[in-house]
Order: C-alpha cells, then sequence, then structure tokens
C-alpha cells in the first residue's frame, strides 16, 4: 500500500534551435533547407526517466482450510534470498515475496472500520468496510525507496499498520522508513525481544551475496500478557516474529497488544473495541512479491516508435529455469504454540518455543499468471518468457521458457509501445539510435541518519547500559543500548501497574534463559539452504545482563 515515488525526468518541448539551423538563417538558406534541418532535429532520439516502468503482484494463492476457524493463530514459510538487481538503485521498490496478516471480521459487513480522517478512508474504493486496510501486519524481504543504505542484496524488514494506514510500525524504534526520526513516544509499537539480535531501523543485513538461499519466518500470536477491560478493552495476543536463518534461531519482536486496539480509544469510537489483531484471528491469503517503484528509459527512435528500458532483474534459477521462491507455506493453530506458552506463563512447564505440527496445515498452493503493467499502460509478452508455477513438493516460484527476448533467470528489460500496450522485445530489436542501451539508471547514495530522542520513553527510565556500536554488511553504523526489557521505549505510553510489569519481566528472563538461537522453532526447510544474517546483527549480552535485558538501537548512519 505504498505510493509510488515521481522520478522528474528531463521531458523535451519540441526540437530545439541548434547550430546548424543557426548558421542557416545567418547566410539565407533557403525555407526547404531549414525544413529539412528541423525534421531532422525532431527525429533525434533522446532519452528520458520515468517511474511506473513495471507495476504488479507476482503471487500465490492457496486452497481453502477445510477447519477454516482453526488456524489462524499465525503462518509462515521460507523465502528465496537474492539479489534481484545488480546494483543498489535509486528509486526503486519491490518487495520479495511476502505475506499480509489481517484480522478477522468478516462478520463486518457494512460498518466502516477505517475512521474518518485516517488515511485509508480516502482509498474508497476499499469501502464500505475498509477491513483490508484496516490493520496489517506485513513486511518481509525487499527493497524499499526509503532505504537509507543500498548494498546489492534485499533487507528484512518487519511492518504493521495499525490505524488504517496514518503510520507504520517497522522495527522497535521507527516506522516502516518514512523518516529519520523515531516515532513519538505514543506510536511505538513493537517490543525488542530478541537478547542476541539487533534489529536496525533500515532493515536486517545478510552475509555476503546471496543467490536463491531461504529465510524461514513466521508470525504466531502469543499471549505475553493477560486480556484487559476498560477503554480500550485489549486482547492477549503479542503478534511475534520468528527468524530461522543458518546462524540464528528465534523470536526477534513481537507487536504489544495495545498497538492494535488503541484505534477505538484514539477516535472515541467503541464499534472498534475488540475488532484489532490484539482479539481477533489472524488472516493470511497467499502471498506475493509487490513490485511497486521501477524507473525506466523512454526513447523514441526516427520512426516515432517508443521503446522503454528496465533495470536489469535477476532471479535465481537452476538448470530447468527454475526460480524457487516460496517453500513450506504453513499456517498454525493455538496448539502450535500459544496453548503451551501460556501454560508455562502461568506457572507450568517450561516450552521449548518448537512449533508442534500437530497444529499445524500445510495448504497446497495455487496461482495465476501476473498482469504487469508500466505506467497503467498492460504489459504483454512478459507470459513468453516467464510464468508463476507451483513446482513439486509445493513450492511456488516462476518457470522460465525457451525464448528469444531474455536468458533464463532475466526478467524482459525491453519494451516496444505498440498501441495501448508495451510489448516484451528482444535487445536486439531495439534500435540503437535510441541509445538505451547504454543508458544506466541512477544509485542510491546514503541516506541520512537515523535518529532517536534523548529524552521521553528512551530516556525515562533508561538504558542500563551503552551506547555501543556495530558495523553491518550495507556499510552502515548501529548505535544500540542495553535496556531492561520492559524500560524499552515501547512500554512507556501504557503506565502498566508495577505488578504487571514485574511478571512479564521474570517470563522474558525465563524465555532467554531457556530459549537459544541455535534451536529449530520453525521446522527446518524442505530442501535448500539456509541464508546467514549479516554476523554484525547478532551481539552478545555483556556480563550480568544474560537475560531480561535488550539491545535497543538507537541511531544508524554511514561509517
Amino acid at each position: 500500500m505504498k505510493t509510488p515515488s515521481r522520478i522528474q525526468g528531463r521531458r523535451d518541448h519540441g526540437p530545439a534551435l541548434t547550430l546548424p539551423i543557426l548558421r542557416a538563417v545567418q547566410f539565407g538558406l533557403t525555407a526547404g533547407i531549414l525544413t529539412s534541418f528541423a525534421a531532422a532535429a525532431a527525429t533525434t532520439p533522446s532519452v528520458t526517466l520515468a517511474a511506473n516502468g513495471l507495476h504488479g503482484y507476482i503471487s500465490y494463492g492457496h486452497e481453502k482450510s477445510p477447519n477454516q476457524s482453526a488456524f489462524t493463530a499465525g503462518g509462515g514459510f521460507y523465502s528465496a534470498v537474492w539479489s534481484l538487481v545488480d546494483q543498489p538503485l535509486a528509486n526503486f521498490q519491490v518487495g520479495l515475496p511476502g505475506t499480509w496478516i489481517m484480522p478477522d471480521n468478516s462478520d463486518d459487513r457494512t460498518t466502516p472500520l477505517a475512521p474518518e480522517g485516517t488515511l485509508a478512508r480516502t482509498w474508497t474504493e476499499r469501502g464500505p468496510t475498509w477491513d483490508s486496510v484496516f490493520q496489517t501486519v506485513e513486511g518481509g524481504l525487499g527493497y524499499w525507496r526509503g532505504n537509507h543504505f543500498r548494498y546489492g542484496p534485499p533487507k528484512f524488514s518487519l511492518n504493521g499498520t495499525p490505524q488504517a494506514y496514518d503510520y507504520e510500525v517497522g522495527s522497535p524504534g521507527w516506522s516502516f522508513f518514512y523518516s529519520n526520526q523515531a516515532l513519538p513516544d505514543n506510536r511505538l509499537g513493537l517490543a525488542q525481544l530478541s537478547n542476541r539480535l539487533l534489529i536496525p531501523p533500515d532493515g536486517l543485513t545478510f552475509q555476503g551475496h546471496p543467490d536463491g538461499e531461504f529465510l524461514g519466518y513466521s508470525w504466531l500470536a502469543l499471549p505475553f500478557t493477560e486480556p484487559t477491560t476498560g477503554s480500550p478493552p485489549t486482547g492477549d495476543q503479542s503478534w511475534t516474529c520468528f527468524l530461522n536463518a543458518a546462524n540464528f534461531k528465534g523470536p526477534i519482536a513481537f507487536y504489544i497488544p495495545e498497538t492494535w486496539s488503541k484505534i477505538g480509544r484514539v477516535f472515541q469510537d467503541p464499534f472498534l473495541y475488540g475488532r484489532g489483531l490484539d482479539t481477533r484471528p489472524g488472516i493470511i491469503g497467499g502471498g506475493a512479491m509487490e513490485v511497486n517503484t521501477v524507473p525506466r528509459f523512454d526513447a523514441t527512435d526516427a520512426q516515432g516508435s517508443v521503446y522503454t528500458k528496465l533495470p536489469r532483474l535477476h532471479f535465481p534459477v537452476d538448470a530447468a529455469g527454475r526460480a524457487r521462491l516460496v517453500q513450506d507455506v504453513t499456517y498454525y493453530s493455538k496448539s502450535a504454540l500459544y496453548d503451551a506458552f501460556k501454560s508455562w506463563r502461568s506457572g507450568g512447564p517450561a516450552c521449548t518455543g518448537s512449533f508442534d505440527l500437530k497444529g499445524a496445515w500445510k495448504p497446497p498452493l495455487n496461482t495465476h499468471t501476473t498482469r504487469f503493467d508500466q505506467a497503467g499502460r498492460k504489459i504483454t509478452g512478459v507470459e513468453r518468457v516467464c510464468d508463476t508455477r507451483i513446482f513439486e513438493d509445493n513450492v511456488w516460484g516462476v518457470q522460465w521458457f525457451t525464448n528469444t527476448i531474455s536468458p533464463n533467470g532475466e526478467f524482459p528489460q525491453y519494451f516496444k509501445r505498440v498501441g495501448e500496450t508495451s510489448v516484451a522485445v528482444a535487445a536486439a530489436d531495439v534500435p540503437a539510435e535510441t541509445k538505451l542501451q547504454s543508458s544506466e539508471f541512477k544509485l542510491a547514495p546514503p541516506g541520512p541518519a537515523y535518529t532517536s530522542p534523548t529524552n521521553g520513553a528512551w530516556a525515562n527510565p533508561g538504558p542500563k547500559t551503552g551506547p555501543f556500536t556495530a558495523r553491518l554488511a550495507d556499510g552502515s553504523v548501529v548505535t544500540y543500548s542495553w535496556y531492561r526489557f520492559v524500560d524499552q521505549p515501547s512500554f512507556q505510553q501504557y503506565h502498566w501497574s508495577a505488578e504487571k510489569k514485574a511478571e512479564l519481566q521474570v517470563f522474558v528472563e525465563k524465555l532467554h534463559a531457556s530459549w537459544p538461537i541455535d534451536r529449530n522453532y520453525m521446522a527446518p526447510p524442505t530442501t535448500g539452504k539456509l541464508v546467514a544474517l549479516d554476523n554484525g546483527l547478532i551481539v552478545t549480552p555483556p556480563h550480568g545482563l544474560e537475560t531480561g535485558y535488550v539491545p535497543i538501537v538507537t541511531g544508524q548512519k554511514t561509517q
């Protein structure tokens, strides 16, 4: 649901008065000669930079569960990690395969969930209930226009939209790349849970140059706290992100339940009480690559035909031309982890955190040919190059075919405008006079530093120790401090009782002591290798702070 950026390209408003024409006027040449000079100038190709080069959702769906209400306590999968582009490009945003979790409000057919005044309420096509843009957990792997520190490979970022897209929560301190400054104290929503992994505002980085290795991630609703009554009433679902990588496994953060429930109080709308992700079952309807913002070059040849060039988009294919992108899609009921977790928190036996597959369902996947467009103009011909497929073992991806337009693993890069469509063509079919082949897209420079306040929730009660720094693969330096878990900034807006905070603090200390980062919580991938996270993200608690303390990122900047 991101609005594409506008790339201001040079636009020609007619032929310039070139030096040959000026000389013709100076020496009194005939009107006929002048006309021929002007015609030649008018047909001289020029390359212009524009936005909206490619848009579409490369997606998969799945069959409905035989018990639709059972498997709504979480979901996850393994997604391929690879460098979609050769270099870190400016004004480029494409999400690698991800998904969206929404609260189930299917019982509401008429009453708006997005209050008047929210951003989503302006999207009238989402009415009458606006349930699809009320609240979501999303994010995942990708490239985003707002990234400050691009380095080639994609990044992994969390994201949540608690208030009908008025704001987004992408890390324990910041929005989803919308600002260099941390979120206001009353809009913080993610609680850092891991005491071993940094969560920078610009996203998690990877080791080396991944080319199809898999990152596993799952979201599970877990009861870290008890439900509460009052204004607003709040449920017990803390949507918790688990990762499975070669060098890190386990939960990293969760959305505090009040993040979702407070919209009813903010807008003084009791109808919204009990409608959020803190209470409602989570709906996951499949997944997709969201091709959002891709720059393009346009050029017109001497015959007036318009050609377009996109950045080179590479996919990790095997010898058979298959790009295996998503596998092991799994949805969970409360018996997968919620029940054992709640029992442990209530004084029962310790919970290992490993997902019980008796409470899991792997839906049979399905897919369809993607409809791409270019600035609203339909794209054709891509389906002759590649198309989505469900491979053996219920793996979703893209199959390349024998063709003359693009080699295996390469998305078509050139298009010719034919009527109201843009048709994929081979590079050899683009006239050399357009100069498209030699045109290079702008690289993204490093962005400004992410900063956090030195007062408010960040300073009261404040960190136990720090600051410390870590250098990441994207060329940035992350600054962080160690906070007692319940003293981290996200919790301070709620003014919980001392008893409630103490209970949560003791339980998290048990979790830190019992859940290592080398245990399988998600089931291992059926096929393929796991990707490795950037070692710069993995930290060790200081002596004496081994349990119950978390590393909160307070800033990120270039080295």
